[in-house]
């Protein structure tokens, strides 16, 4: 198996600031290039958002099992 890397950024922001969110690009070396879908949890404190990020976390697993 290849080696991966998993690409992921966090920021902590108001959530009623946040107007739009988009993808990030990713340049590959081949010239191709790729993105990361961005996602946006909200919560009223820290434990709200751990427990949506640990589901997310888990999901995305589970949506590449060969991972």
């Amino acid at each position: 198996m290849r080696k991966l890397a998993l690409v992921y950024g966090m920021r902590m922001l108001p959530a009623d600031e946040i107007e739009e969110l988009n993808d990030a690009p990713i340049q590959l070396k081949s010239g191709k290039g790729a993105s990361v879908t961005m996602h946006l949890l909200e919560g009223a404190n820290e434990t709200e958002l751990r427990k949506q990020l640990e589901q997310s976390i888990d999901a995305f697993f589970e949506f590449y099992p060969e991972v």
